[in-house]
């Protein structure tokens, strides 16, 4: 029974992301109606699953820290080159895209998925352990980029609105690839160490006993089918976009409320993956994953956008208002006290969540 299960598994994750592919082609740019949504979102939930599977097989093969940031990586570029799409796509109106994006990505990967895995790692095992050196490197890096980029626009005076001169834009730009490139080297080079799992006593965890790594093949072909599903996974959301876009206004709600929810669907393939490890009790790889999705937002999608805006119109707002500003002080705060112990109890995981329930209810009710 178990081995007819495996071929089976393996056919439904290698046909989701085929599908997402042949789907995402033929709804492209079309209006679609209610019954082809309700496909697409069928659609888009298999290869979010087929797409957390081909990221463990990889993970599994490369070993940790390497999995968690091959999956950050991914999304982050997908992701990255949407946005340039939409704002290239939507003029003066799109100005605040990049910004809103990335302060999502931001609030639901430090507070959303952090909080649902210190909650479910310390339920599940008493408390939740991990490497405060590496954890700390990871959310100082954060704090620092996102306040380069979305907090000292708000303050700057060389150009009217929360914008960035083009040398201060450039400047954001440099030191965001600067920044996640030196983080890129000391969490897999110099430092690998920092980001690995730990045991209850603070040993690390070098290598999983449990299953033997996959082939180098079978890596390689989890790798090319994990890209397809996630270019699946963002071009379906934004196909299905406009149905959610039509929604939010029926119920009245701001329209920041559709960021937030694309948001959501491209990063729930990593809050499944964060999660699963935190039940594994490999906390240090579910924060690995979330502080390293948030950096990769903020570190590859500055320079996106500053690039692009050499040939888009219109402005680029990038600086952030008084409330989402406190949202992130407060959040970095939390997030830097919770770090520090190394452990975790379902405290801290429910303060994260109560910050990140806080944010979705002022994108609801601003």
């Amino acid at each position: 029974m178990i081995a007819r299960r495996r071929p089976l598994a393996a056919q439904w994750t290698t046909l989701a992301p085929l599908l997402a592919a042949v789907l995402l082609v033929f709804t492209w740019g079309r209006d679609l109606p209610g019954p082809v949504v309700a496909l697409v979102t069928l659609v888009l939930a298999g290869a979010v699953l087929a797409a957390v599977h081909h990221a463990e097989v990889v993970a599994h093969r490369v070993g940790e820290p390497f999995g968690s940031l091959v999956l950050a990586i991914a999304v982050t570029i997908i992701e990255v080159a949407l946005i340039v799409t939409l704002i290239a796509d939507g003029g003066d109106k799109s100005s605040t895209l990049a910004r809103d994006t990335v302060f999502a990505a931001v609030m639901i990967t430090c507070n959303g998925i952090v909080g649902l895995c210190l909650l479910v790692a310390s339920l599940r095992h008493g408390t939740a352990v991990f490497n405060p050196e590496g954890t700390g490197a990871a959310l100082a890096t954060v704090a620092t980029l996102a306040t380069l980029s979305l907090v000292l626009p708000t303050f700057t005076t060389s150009k009217p609105g929360p914008e960035f001169s083009t040398v201060q834009l450039t400047f954001a730009a440099l030191s965001s690839l600067v920044l996640y490139g030196l983080f890129v080297a000391t969490q897999t080079v110099r430092h690998r160490d920092y980001f690995l799992p730990i045991t209850r006593h603070g040993e690390v965890i070098t290598a999983e006993a449990h299953a033997e790594a996959p082939t180098a093949r079978t890596a390689s072909i989890s790798l090319g089918l994990l890209g397809l599903a996630l270019i699946g996974v963002v071009g379906l959301a934004k196909g299905v976009s406009p149905t959610i876009e039509s929604g939010v206004e029926a119920a009245g709600l701001h329209p920041a409320v559709v960021g937030v929810i694309i948001a959501l669907l491209v990063l729930l393939p990593e809050t499944i993956a964060a999660l699963r490890s935190a039940r594994r009790d490999r906390v240090q790889t579910s924060l690995n994953l979330a502080l390293g999705s948030a950096m990769a937002s903020i570190g590859l999608t500055i320079p996106a956008v500053a690039l692009a805006s050499l040939w888009l119109s219109g402005p680029l707002v990038l600086g952030l208002g008084a409330t989402h500003m406190v949202l992130l002080a407060l959040t970095v705060v939390v997030a830097s006290l919770t770090v520090v112990p190394g452990r975790a109890t379902p405290l801290q995981g429910g303060v994260h969540l109560v910050l990140f329930a806080a944010y979705l209810e002022l994108a609801i009710n601003p």
